[in-house]
Order: C-alpha cells, then sequence, then structure tokens
C-alpha cells in the first residue's frame, strides 16, 4: 500500500523526467507548437475576420494541441526502450505515471499557450471581462486535454510514429466540430450535437465567456463536462494500461 507521500513523489518524479527527457522531441515540437501556429496563419492571416472574435478558438486550439502533444509521444517511446516496466519496478504505481504523464503535459501547454497570448496582445487589442475565469480555463484546459493525451497513448503500440498517427486522426477532426472556425450559435442539428461530444468545445466556450462574455453554454457547465471529461480519460488510460500489462503488450 502506497502511502500519500510515495504517490505524491512518483508523481513529480515521472513529471520531471517527462519534461527534461521529452519537452524537445520533434513529434512535440512540431504537433504541440508549430502545426497550431501554421493553422492560425492558414485560416485567419490575410482574411477579413474579427480576429479578437475568433482569438479564443485560436487560444484554445493552441492549448489543445501543445497539451495533447506531449502524452502520446512518451508512454510508446518507453515501452519501445523498455523502461517502463522498470518504473513500475520501483516504488511507482501505474496511476502515478499517469498522472506525471499528465501533469508534465499540461506544464508544456500552459507555458507555450501562455506565451502566445501573452505576445498576441501586443498585437491583438482584447479585454478579458473576467480574468479569474480566464486563468480557470487555462488550468482546466490544459489539464483536460492532456488527460485526453494520456488516453490516446495507451494502446499497446511501441511506435511512437504510429501512436501519434492514431492521436492525430482523433485530435484533428475535433478542431473543426468545436465552435473554432464556426460558432456554435450558428450551428444547429447533427454540427452541434457533433461539437457537444467534444472536450475542446467547452475549452473554447469557457474562453469565449472570459474574454467577451458570449458563451454559448453556461460556464458553469462547461466546467463540470470538463471536469468529468478529465476523471473519465484518466480512468479510461488506467484501465487500458493496467490491461495492457496484465496480457503483457
Amino acid at each position: 500500500m502506497k502511502t500519500p507521500v510515495v504517490f505524491l513523489r512518483g508523481i513529480l518524479t515521472i513529471c520531471e523526467k517527462n519534461i527534461f527527457l521529452y519537452y524537445t522531441k520533434p513529434p512535440v515540437l512540431m504537433f504541440g507548437i508549430l502545426f497550431p501556429i501554421f493553422m492560425f496563419l492558414a485560416f485567419f492571416v490575410g482574411r477579413n475576420l474579427d480576429l479578437v472574435l475568433f482569438f479564443p478558438g485560436f487560444l484554445a486550439m493552441m492549448l489543445f494541441f501543445t497539451a495533447s502533444s506531449v502524452g502520446p509521444l512518451i508512454t510508446p517511446w518507453e515501452k519501445r526502450e523498455k523502461t517502463y516496466e522498470r518504473l513500475l519496478s520501483y516504488p511507482v504505481i501505474p496511476e502515478s505515471i499517469i498522472i506525471g504523464d499528465i501533469l508534465a503535459g499540461a506544464i508544456f501547454g500552459l507555458g507555450i499557450s501562455l506565451i502566445i497570448w501573452i505576445v498576441s496582445t501586443l498585437f491583438i487589442p482584447m479585454h478579458i471581462i473576467n480574468p479569474a475565469l480566464f486563468l480557470f480555463t487555462f488550468v482546466l484546459g490544459t489539464i483536460a486535454c492532456s488527460s485526453l493525451g494520456a488516453l490516446l497513448a495507451s494502446p499497446a503500440s511501441n511506435s511512437p510514429p504510429n501512436v501519434m498517427i492514431f492521436s492525430n486522426l482523433i485530435r484533428f477532426p475535433l478542431i473543426f466540430i468545436s465552435g473554432i472556425f464556426i460558432p456554435l450559435s450558428q450551428m444547429q442539428g447533427l454540427s452541434l450535437a457533433l461539437a457537444s461530444c467534444s472536450p475542446l468545445t467547452y475549452v473554447v466556450d469557457l474562453f469565449n465567456a472570459a474574454i467577451s462574455g458570449g458563451s454559448f453554454f453556461s460556464p458553469l457547465l462547461d466546467g463540470g463536462v470538463l471536469i468529468a471529461a478529465t476523471v473519465l480519460f484518466i480512468l479510461l488510460a488506467r484501465f487500458i494500461q493496467v490491461r495492457n500489462l496484465v496480457k503483457g503488450l
């Protein structure tokens, strides 16, 4: 039985290891930083769009990709290098590894997204009507998106490229159905139903609530859905990874 101190120490140790080993890996830099920037340049620059209106969606997209890009690299890389099983021989349990991976992804997503936001304010005039909700969205959004990244890393594969391809097959469609390019108020029927199934939708909506006050759902609902999604992602990631260990995968 692990004590809370050992459990917490395991989480921090895993997180520190991930920060030093994986933040500078090319897939993390490519899909976590470069891809969202290229998406912004492709869809927003040179077009007659209200950047203040669309900026919450871009910020959510940036947060989404940065926070969810670390997890899909860590687990398959460690399985390939045979370090995952060695970690479990230390006073570390699967829950510590999963939460440590999530924490590393959340710190990466939070740091990069905050830098992008600070730089963007130099060029885009923006007034945040609810700073507390804005910071809350940053923290909760990075944790939720990083938890999704940990879940996407759970399939039994020791090939980082294969896991990254799989994760991108899930992540790419989400940015087109989550109210980033088409506001939720303009959706109806199937498109709105699909948007309601995406955790990114609620990050975008919370940013809209914090920056302009124009959210589609209530901030309380957005926050509740993101918390529930985070718990679900963690439980599913634990279930899959423990099952893989039992099967020797």
